[in-house]
């Protein structure tokens, strides 16, 4: 994999024979992408690399190039979300992780941002750039004095075990969306919490048609799919919160696992995986 500097914006060549995990269709919109931004079409760039991430959600050069638009473009709540994702699939990934950090900092999200530059360890390329990016912001906003990162975030990305949300009633699958919320089945409760980068927690969604959550994916568009284990069957939440029923007559769903436009459902009752494309 290279990189190549083009203006102020940095955008990462992806060779066709690397990472052969992504799919074909994926490296032929990212390819395009790098197309679209030579010839200064960034909106159109954008769109192939979001088109990429679709096709593989785990293309992590898609979303530094999209990241890295989105900030030419002074698109910076975009381009946080982007570049967060990276951190969440990828977190030694530490250019992004700067990046992140530095975009949470033009955002006002000093904390953020911190906690971000801390996870970037000595000896690493980025390590005197984000000690750089520290210093400033705890000199600009405290006038030297540190700025306190919550503990509870501080162990989550050192590894360390933190119970960072008590009182959920029988946790079972968790999935994050592209703004990192979390959303987490309440198998107890037949409910599903949502809780917020912030902390702040809410019950997106509790119904009767909801028996016995499980399994949890969510697609780009922000649709929440859930295995409905007491139900027999997987319901689909778009993210207003309307419910249906996507698949029927599934013996004991248990979990989901979404890749592109294809949702894969492990049936315990039937000892099998059940294949499902999404058509939204």
């Amino acid at each position: 994999m290279f990189k190549k500097i083009i203006i102020t914006l940095i955008l990462l060549l992806l060779p066709l024979s690397a990472n052969a995990d992504i799919a074909n269709e994926a490296r032929l919109d990212y390819n395009k992408g790098i197309d679209y931004y030579k010839i200064g079409q960034y909106e159109k760039a954008a769109e192939y690399f979001r088109s990429a991430i679709n096709v593989s959600p785990d293309f992590i050069d898609a979303y530094y190039n999209l990241g890295s638009i989105y900030e030419f473009l002074g698109q910076n709540d975009q381009a946080l979300t982007v570049f967060e994702q990276i951190f969440i699939r990828q977190p030694s990934d530490y250019e992004a992780v700067y990046k992140a950090a530095a975009v949470a900092s033009k955002l006002g999200q000093y904390e953020k941002a911190l906690q971000y530059l801390d996870t970037i360890p000595k000896g690493s390329s980025q390590f005197d750039i984000a000690r750089t990016l520290a210093s400033q912001i705890r000199s600009k906003n405290t006038g030297g004095q540190d700025i306190k990162v919550p503990l509870q975030a501080i162990d989550t990305v050192s590894g360390q075990t933190s119970h960072m949300f008590d009182g959920i009633q029988g946790p079972t699958g968790m999935v994050t969306d592209d703004l990192g919320n979390l959303y987490v089945a309440c198998y107890a409760d037949n409910s599903i919490i949502k809780i917020y980068p912030s902390g702040q927690r809410v019950i997106f969604v509790k119904d009767k048609r909801i028996n016995g959550p499980i399994g949890l994916a969510i697609d780009v568009m922000g649709n929440l799919y859930v295995a409905n284990y007491a139900s027999n069957n997987v319901l689909k939440v778009t993210k207003n919160g309307v419910i249906s029923v996507l698949i029927a007559n599934i013996d004991k769903p248990y979990g989901l696992y979404l890749k592109g436009n294809m949702l894969f459902i492990s049936s315990q009752g039937s000892n099998s995986v059940l294949r499902y494309k999404l058509h939204n």
